[in-house]
């Protein structure tokens, strides 16, 4: 009975689980979030971010010196001069080496210092670019998300307007049977009653679309259920639109990522300058190397020869398993030193310092110099246009927010309006003093006025988050 007990526990703890999962409503806050988590071109600007780490530690490693080693074994056979003897013989003979070399820069055009400050100005910018990836994702998610709830109360407002039509065409059946009303406002009201059910299948798929949108930007894989939390904006005046777009522009041009951006890439291009006027410079390198060798006389046969009279014969050699290499012939014994005391014998080093002048490379440094001055023009001009660009969109933004605030205004005066248009038209048609036709164009009226209330004001609370995202004020606040 215990292990029942726990298995229908836990199978209720897991079902409950999954239906949270699938039940469970998103905020704003976390749409952004997961956003900023899962989004794929976040994603990739991360890796870029990890790639200009990886060329900085790059660039910290042209100060170090450069170390190498080296070796070599070769067999050499056939008629050859013996080192030891100084006969030509035929001999197979191994010969073996290693060395170690160290190099290092002393001056190089300050071509290191200035490809380091480079590759930190390129993270830097690597850095920003993935903020503005951040900031984009975030005012793209809640415009998204604010679609979303102006489509749910748009379809509540076809639904109410479908709900009401419905109740009218049964009122409008009644008054048929009782006479008050010709056959033709029936068929007027069941013609406005099809319309409405129109109007909510499209209200309907808008709101599925809008949600699987923001489904597909959060990169959400079930977004079937996906849905969004009933959350409640209120229509109040931005203290931004109190401000002049001026001082809103000077703030903008403090914080603006893209902008930035542009004075980091101008900053890159001066460096780039520097490095290729770095190449007219002389090059001074310090070197050092280490080196030793052993050689092995595997086997000697065949007729020795005279080295100052090639055809006078000295006699018949064979010799095997001799380890021969000179100066480590011991005339004593008779024969070559071990291996080990040849290497011992023949360590050699090397060291000093090259320097190199360029006098005529084709050109080539003074073409990559006028190269870096016009990119560098190029930068100066494009962080020239960011300004002007992001002042064009700071007035803009302030003029589309004070516009949909008026806009939003108006539409509330004119749904006014027609709220009572609409009641003297129910007034009269309920008296039979207006047909169904007039009545249901009166009726239409009041829900566009409705829908137009509503589209103004989830306009003006973008509008206003775009206003804001300029000043410095961030679409929502990360975790």
């Amino acid at each position: 009975m215990n292990i029942k007990n726990i298995v229908l526990a836990l199978f209720l703890i897991s079902f409950s689980i999954i239906s949270a999962q699938e039940n469970k409503k998103w905020t704003l806050q976390e749409c952004v979030n997961y956003a900023l988590e899962n989004n794929i071109s976040i994603k990739s600007s991360v890796l870029d971010t990890d790639l200009a780490e990886i060329e900085k530690k790059g660039a910290i490693g042209n100060f170090l010196p450069s170390a190498n080693a080296s070796s070599s074994h070769s067999w050499n056979i056939g008629l050859n001069q013996n080192i030891t003897t100084g006969l030509l013989e035929n001999q197979t003979t191994q010969f073996t080496s290693a060395g170690f070399n160290v190099g290092v820069d002393i001056y190089n055009g300050l071509a290191n210092q200035n490809r380091l400050r480079r590759a930190n100005l390129s993270r830097i910018a690597s850095q920003y670019q993935l903020t503005k990836m951040q900031e984009d994702i975030a005012l793209n998610v809640a415009n998204s998300f604010l679609q979303i709830l102006f489509n749910k109360e748009n379809l509540k407002v076809q639904k109410e307007q479908l709900a009401n039509n419905q109740k009218q065409l049964n009122r409008s059946e009644q008054l048929l049977d009782a006479g008050v009303i010709p056959r033709g406002d029936l068929l007027d009201m069941k013609a406005t009653v099809a319309s409405d059910e129109q109007r909510v299948i499209l209200a309907e798929n808008a709101l599925l679309l809008s949600k699987l949108s923001l489904a597909q930007l959060l990169q959400l894989e079930d977004f079937k259920t996906f849905d969004i939390i009933d959350q409640e904006y209120d229509v109040v005046q931005s203290p931004l639109l109190l401000q002049t777009p001026e001082s809103i522009y000077e703030k903008a041009k403090e914080n603006r990522t893209e902008l930035k951006i542009a004075k980091t890439n101008l900053e890159i291009a001066q460096r780039d300058l520097a490095m290729s006027r770095g190449a007219y410079q002389p090059r001074l390198q310090g070197f050092y190397s280490f080196s030793t060798r052993a050689t092995s006389l595997e086997r000697v046969t065949g007729i020795a020869l005279n080295p100052t009279n090639p055809t006078s014969v000295i006699g018949f050699v064979e010799d095997t398993s001799q380890n021969v290499v000179q100066p480590n012939f011991n005339p004593v014994l008779g024969r070559a030193l071990p291996i080990l005391d040849q290497f011992e014998n023949n360590k050699g080093q090397n060291f000093g310092f090259q320097l190199t002048i360029p006098i005529l490379n084709g050109f080539s440094v003074r073409t990559n110099v006028q190269r870096s001055k016009v990119a560098l023009e190029r930068s100066k001009i494009f962080y020239e246009q960011e300004e002007l660009t992001l002042e064009r969109n700071v007035f803009t933004a302030f003029t589309d927010a004070k516009g949909a605030l008026n806009a939003h205004e108006a539409a509330l005066t004119t749904l006014e309006a027609r709220e009572e248009s609409f009641l003297y038209a129910k007034e009269r048609f309920d008296v039979g003093l207006m047909n169904a036709f007039d009545f249901n164009q009166s009726q239409t009226l009041l829900a566009n006025a409705q829908s137009e209330v509503l589209r103004t004001k989830y306009d003006y609370i973008f509008r206003t988050k775009i206003l804001e995202f300029y000043f410095g004020i961030p679409i929502i606040q990360n975790k």
